[in-house]
């Protein structure tokens, strides 16, 4: 009886699992500033408690890292469509390091929307959150447009990392991807990004381009 009862409870979310996605390895050409970026995820778990990895980091080509973040998260599913997330951040790059508690969810919204929000408190108690939505349009079953928008904002100004209180930046992009597989796609696309309010004026006080747009070409994989 003991071993049926495992099965079942195997065959009804006891199982793990685990999945690396590399979401987005891009090229990106801007005026006078070619520069790359990188993102993606890996989890271990099952349907209700998973460890997850999430990382990132964009730079100019010819200079030093620009910024990269990695995240360590426990995840609880908290209902059939969004998962409740918390763990660590750690930022490091061009900038000063920094060291941050996470919690946020993520997960898919009405209308097929894959939204991943979360906030974040550093040791110096800085408190900021950043907010993305994307969306996945298929043209046909293997050509797919992809919308994404990215908010960042934070409660304080943040002098040392030219961060200003409220909403801090914008980016908004358009990929369209083919795959092959599902495990493989190529896209081209176009990004833009803009820092807004105080972080604006702190960039403009340090000599920095305040945003603008790119070309980018890259490759989507999971595995």
């Amino acid at each position: 009886m003991a071993p049926a009862r495992r099965a079942v409870h195997a065959e009804h979310g006891g199982f793990t699992d685990n999945r690396i996605l590399l979401d987005r390895l891009e090229y990106r050409a801007a005026k006078g500033r070619d520069g790359y970026a990188v993102e993606g995820e890996a989890w271990f778990g099952g349907d209700y408690d998973r460890l997850w990895l999430k990382f990132a980091a964009d730079g100019t080509f010819g200079e030093p890292l620009e910024s990269a973040e990695l995240q360590a998260l426990y995840s609880r599913a908290i209902n059939p469509w969004f998962n409740l997330q918390g763990g660590v951040r750690h930022d490091f790059g061009h900038g000063p390091d920094r060291t941050q508690l996470a919690l946020g969810i993520q997960g898919l919204a009405p209308y097929w929307f894959e939204i991943d929000a979360a906030a974040f408190l550093s040791t110096k108690g800085e408190l900021t959150a950043r907010v993305e939505a994307e969306y996945d349009q298929r043209i046909t079953n293997q050509l797919i447009l992809q919308p994404r928008v990215e908010l960042g904002l934070s409660a304080q100004d943040i002098t040392e990392l030219r961060v200003g209180a409220g909403l801090t930046e914008v980016e908004a992009g358009l990929r369209l991807r083919y795959e092959f597989v599902p495990e493989f796609a190529p896209y081209l696309g176009v990004e833009w990004e803009r820092s807004v309010g105080r972080t604006a004026d702190h960039a403009r006080a340090a000599g920095e381009r305040t945003g603008g747009w790119s070309f980018v070409a890259g490759v989507r994989a999971w595995f």
